[in-house]
């Protein structure tokens, strides 16, 4: 390969790079997760900690996803990161579901205003399950 398919892969790559890490930055920012994370936790003053955190989370993630890494590891740490995982998730889908206000409306359509709890644990125990479900028994 030519040296300017090289210099070309490399831009098209760090342009991309750029362009999904900023989506991902502007959507957690939408979502407020960070400050609302502090307030529930009640540790505003360790707000830059949780930034840090989820950059250098997505960082490796990201370099571990490019190298082709697998993890093999006993069944109660995969256990362990997919709990942790489910929970990244499910505070997405929390804050999401927050912004948008769709259970309210749900809620209101089907005439469920009293079970809108019910609901809401029917949702997160479903995403809970369906994450051990692919961590543990679900092997491609």
């Amino acid at each position: 390969m030519i040296i300017w398919q090289y210099a070309a892969l490399i831009g098209i790559g760090f342009a991309g790079g750029i362009a999904v890490g900023s989506g991902f930055v502007a959507f957690i920012t939408v979502l407020d997760i960070v400050p609302r994370l502090a307030q529930w936790s009640k540790t505003p003053h360790r707000i830059h900690a949780y930034e840090y955190a989820i950059v250098a989370g997505a960082v490796t993630a990201t370099w571990l996803d490019l190298r082709g890494w697998s993890f093999d590891g006993p069944i109660w740490l995969t256990a362990v990161v997919g709990l942790l995982a489910g929970c990244f998730i499910g505070l997405l889908a929390a804050a999401l579901t927050e912004v948008i206000n769709v259970l309210p409306i749900l809620a209101k359509r089907l005439a469920m205003q009293d079970a809108l709890l019910h609901l809401l644990m029917a949702m997160a125990l479903g995403k809970v399950a369906g994450s051990l479900f692919q961590w543990l028994v679900f092997h491609l």
